[in-house]
């Protein structure tokens, strides 16, 4: 490995480290408003600031830009209606069940990317590496437990929102150089905020009080934040380096939860999320090594 690609990986895992403790903590902040105001009103109203300071950031630093090719604006167009449904499931699930659940159900998605990059993209998926995401599926049915005396609904809408942040992720990395990464992160604030803007105008709006309108301000500053460094991260060094460190928003998860919400998963839950995260890094790990080996080795896997 060069030094210029050690640098990109490290750059790209300090990316990925600080997107997920940006997403973990808008998600907190967001659930606590949701005693106070629906959902659909909160999203609008964050989105609003977000895609304020978005724009005014993107402007700021010339990362604003809309000469791309049919191709990207395509690309774009299904990565935002990717973006808005795991949005609206994924918000619905943490609003209505622990965050550290609907969390831990999302560390399946460096699984369903690889599955995904199989099936899509061409790329080769081994028996061990295959095992290893169907024994990271079994853990995910260990936290939603279909059936089970627990089972809330909600769990297949946090399912929901895997399968189409892995939809997002694959079209990120479709993307040309020529596409600024803040530029993507403020269509994906404006797509989310038009989604919930629509839907706010069939429920009943509640007063925001000064704390709220504070929660709802650091939520869409953290949100930036979460965007832009997704969005980058995702696009500097090796996936099979940067993607482990996704599993640092389940640690965020856990201690928020604990600490804001006085909420702590159960042993199946956490037994579930480790098998997830065991496999996931397995899968990443055994990934690198693969592309690492010389051509005959990459026949036995």
């Amino acid at each position: 490995m060069t030094t210029s690609s050690s640098s990109d990986n490290l750059r790209g895992a300090a990316l990925m480290a600080g997107s997920m403790a940006c997403f973990t903590m808008n998600d907190t902040a967001m659930k606590a408003l949701s005693d106070e105001l629906p959902m659909f009103q909160a999203v609008f109203l964050r989105g609003i600031a977000t895609s304020a300071w978005m724009y005014l950031l993107a402007r700021a630093l010339g990362g604003l830009r809309f000469d791309f090719s049919r191709r990207d604006w395509t690309l774009i167009a299904v990565r935002n209606v990717a973006e808005v449904g795991a949005a609206f499931f994924f918000v619905s699930a943490f609003f209505n069940m622990p965050i550290a659940n609907a969390t831990a159900i999302l560390q399946a998605m460096p699984l369903t990317v690889t599955l995904a990059g199989a099936l899509f993209l061409g790329e080769a998926v081994g028996w061990r590496r295959l095992s290893a995401i169907l024994v990271g599926f079994a853990g995910v049915m260990l936290i939603v437990r279909p059936g089970g005396e627990g089972f809330n609904h909600y769990s297949l809408y946090a399912l929901a929102a895997v399968v189409l942040v892995t939809v997002r992720d694959l079209l990120s990395r479709q993307l040309s150089a020529d596409v600024p990464s803040m530029t993507v992160a403020f269509f994906n604030a404006v797509s989310v905020m038009v989604f919930f803007g629509i839907g706010s105008m069939f429920i009943e709006w509640r007063p925001v009080s000064g704390l709220a309108a504070m929660q709802m301000g650091l939520a869409s500053v953290l949100l930036i934040g979460g965007y832009v460094f997704s969005v980058s991260a995702m696009r500097v060094g090796e996936v099979a380096v940067i993607a482990p460190l996704r599993y640092t928003n389940l640690l965020w998860a856990l201690l928020l939860g604990f600490v804001v919400f006085g909420d702590w998963p159960d042993r199946l839950t956490l037994l579930g999320a480790a098998v997830i995260v065991a496999t996931g890094i397995y899968t990443f790990y055994r990934e690198r090594n693969l592309r690492r080996a010389p051509p005959k080795a990459l026949r036995v896997r």
